[in-house]
C-alpha cells in the first residue's frame, strides 16, 4: 500500500482557496474510493494550494492519481498548476505538486503531510522541503518518506509529466506508530521554520505574508482522519517562563 498526495493551485487569486472551492472538492472525494482508495482526503489547504491525499493498493495507484486530477480539474476556478500536465517530458510545465510513500502492510495507515505556498518564496522552498525530508530521514517509526522539490523533469504515475518549474511543494511521511507522529511532526516542522522567511499555518490559512514569503501546513492523516497539527505544535513549541 502507498500514500499519494497531490497538491495544486486552481484557486481563482494568489492568496486564499474560496469557501465554495473548498466545498466542492470534499462533495467529490468519495469518487476516489470508487476508483479503488483505501481512504482518501482534503488533507492540506495552505494559501491558494490544495492537497489531496490518499491511502491505495499498488496497483490502484495510476487510477487513483488520474481520478484527483479529474476532480481538481473539474472544481478548477483557474486551471493554474493543472495546465503545466504534459503527457510527454519535452512538453512539460510548472504543474501539480506529487508526493509518494510506502506504508507497511502490517500497520494502520497513518501519515504526515507537509504542504507550502509560496509569495516570493519559489527560489527558497525548495531548500526548505529538503530540510523537512533530512528531519524525517532515520527517525524511529518512520516508513517512508516522499515528495520535495522537483528536479529535472518528473513523471507522475497516471497522470503525466511536470517540469522542475514546479513549487509549492508537498513533503509525506507514513508513521508506523500512532504515537511518533507528534514527535515526526515536530521534527519536520522545526527543520521548516528554522530556515528565514517560513511560517507554520493553520489549515485554510491564507498567503498573508510579507513576501519574500513561504507559509506551511502540517497535518495528520491517520487511518483516513485529518487532523491539523499546527495549533497543537505551536502550543508544544512555545517557550514558557516565569
Amino acid at each position: 500500500m502507498k500514500l499519494t498526495a497531490i497538491g495544486a493551485d486552481i484557486s481563482i487569486n494568489d492568496v486564499s482557496c474560496s469557501c465554495s472551492l473548498i466545498q466542492n472538492i470534499e462533495n467529490d472525494i468519495s469518487q476516489l474510493l470508487d476508483v479503488g482508495a483505501y481512504k482518501a482526503a482534503l488533507t492540506n489547504i495552505t494559501g491558494d494550494d490544495v492537497v489531496i491525499s490518499a491511502f491505495v493498493e499498488d496497483d490502484k495507484l495510476e487510477s487513483v492519481n488520474s481520478k484527483v486530477i479529474d476532480i481538481l480539474r473539474k472544481n478548477a476556478e483557474s486551471l493554474g498548476d493543472i495546465g503545466g500536465i504534459s503527457k510527454t517530458p519535452e512538453g512539460a510545465g510548472e504543474g501539480i505538486s506529487y508526493a509518494e510513500a510506502k506504508i507497511r502492510e502490517d500497520r494502520y495507515p497513518d501519515a504526515v503531510i507537509i504542504a507550502f505556498d509560496t509569495y516570493g518564496g519559489e527560489e527558497i522552498v525548495g531548500k526548505v522541503a529538503d530540510s523537512v525530508i533530512k528531519a524525517a530521514k532515520g527517525m524511529d517509526d518512520v516508513t517512508d518518506i516522499g515528495g520535495g522539490g522537483v528536479t529535472g523533469t518528473l513523471k507522475i504515475p497516471g497522470v503525466g509529466y511536470i517540469s522542475d518549474q514546479t513549487d509549492d511543494p508537498v513533503v509525506v511521511a507514513t508513521i508506523e506508530n500512532i504515537e511518533s507522529v507528534g514527535t515526526v511532526a515536530g521534527a519536520m516542522v522545526g527543520a521548516a521554520v528554522g530556515n528565514q522567511h517560513v511560517n507554520l499555518v493553520r489549515r485554510g490559512t491564507p498567503s498573508y505574508v510579507i513576501p519574500r514569503g513561504v507559509i506551511m501546513s502540517v497535518t495528520a492523516f491517520m487511518n483516513g482522519n485529518v487532523m491539523d497539527l499546527a495549533v497543537p505544535l505551536f502550543e508544544r513549541m512555545r517557550i514558557s517562563g516565569e
